[in-house]
């Protein structure tokens, strides 16, 4: 009998990495205040990418606890450049402010993926990819905020690579399901060895 699949994010470009998969899931967000869980993680100097493991896991158990019996994929990425870890930014001002700091140097992202049933973490895995912008001029970072608009809201570097953000860069280093949210082959093989998809 097949498992069922819960994606435990409201994520579209989660969403659509599984689709283009040919993965049947159901989309189910958790229900949990990232920020609240994140705190005591700063408060500890707790490191991005186990912030992320750690934030992915809360979504993964939180949804699985409501789905009994479902395996549950949580997932959840950070930035971070030095020891410094961005989040989403709040308004246009916060972006313009993320890609100022961002221009001409090299962040990481760090994406988390877990795999959860019945409140259990089955299993969990992170990989990171190091992105370097090139030096932005303050004009373009406003017509590109003006171009985008409020997408630029949506992700923590207030970019998608998948859209016109690719404009913004000079190298990338890393795996491109790493880079929008979801490392895509890590997560297919463990699916695989649960017998969740066919192998």
């Amino acid at each position: 009998m097949p498992q069922q699949l819960v994606l435990a994010s409201a994520s579209p470009f989660r969403k659509m990495l599984l689709e283009n998969a040919g993965i049947e899931f159901t989309a189910q967000p958790a229900e949990i205040v990232e920020r609240a869980v994140e705190a005591p993680l700063r408060a500890a100097n707790i490191g991005p990418e186990d912030t992320a493991l750690i934030l992915a896991e809360a979504k993964a158990t939180n949804v699985s606890e409501r789905i009994s019996g479902a395996l549950v994929i949580g997932s959840d990425q950070t930035l971070s450049m030095g020891d410094e870890t961005f989040h989403k930014p709040a308004d246009m001002d916060a972006a313009r402010r993320h890609l100022l700091k961002l221009s001409g140097r090299t962040h990481q992202l760090n994406s988390a993926v877990v795999l959860a049933r019945d409140g259990e973490t089955l299993w969990r895995h992170v990989e990171t990819a190091n992105l370097t912008m090139r030096q932005l001029d303050p004009g373009f970072i406003g017509r590109y905020l003006s171009r985008v608009g409020d997408l630029a809201l949506s992700s923590v570097g207030a970019y998608q690579l998948e859209s016109i953000g690719v404009q913004l860069f000079e190298r990338i280093d890393g795996d491109y399901f790493t880079i929008i949210g979801l490392p895509m082959l890590p997560l297919l093989e463990a699916l695989r060895n649960m017998e969740a998809i066919d192998g």
